[in-house]
């Protein structure tokens, strides 16, 4: 656990860089074209929030958190006319850039780290599924304002 938090820390600690990084590799695919609807400043803060925060997200949040985030992010992508396919594009961006982050700047100094390693990977990996499903449960939401406001987070969250 403690290479988990000290990636984590990492991450954190370079969260500005990241977003940065991130907005630039964004801006620069073709699969996200239509994010050039959506303000740099708006994207950078959004995912410098996750960054920054990420020792909270994956330890400290519940599903029920993540879906109130990424319902929110995927009404406000349909509301800004970024297509389904692009938002859930930008995501797995997200956490590819991330991995790829990792991947370069992390250094494991004893084989005993490597299950450390694997453990917060599986953790970013659940995070970024239930970020990936929320964002398409707030997209369709937003789609379809008609429907009851219970309706709002799937029934199961967090069960």
């Amino acid at each position: 656990m403690m290479l988990a938090y000290r990636l984590v820390r990492l991450i954190e600690n370079h969260s500005e860089r990241l977003a940065e990084g991130l907005l630039a590799k964004l801006q620069a695919c073709d699969k996200c074209r239509a994010f050039n609807k959506v303000p740099p400043y708006e994207f950078r803060q959004r995912v410098y929030e996750i960054y920054h925060n990420l020792g909270e997200w994956l330890l400290g949040k519940k599903e029920e958190d993540i879906a109130r985030r990424y319902i929110e992010i995927g009404r406000r992508r349909q509301g800004q006319g970024v297509p389904l396919h692009e938002l859930l594009w930008a995501i797995m961006l997200t956490r590819e850039f991330l991995l790829e982050y990792l991947k370069h700047d992390a250094v494991v100094e004893k084989p005993a780290e490597v299950f450390g390693e694997l453990e917060m990977l599986q953790m970013l990996e659940s995070f970024f599924d239930y970020a990936i499903y929320y964002a398409a449960v707030g997209y369709a939401e937003a789609g379809a304002p008609h429907r009851d406001k219970e309706e709002r987070i799937p029934h199961g969250v967090g069960r």
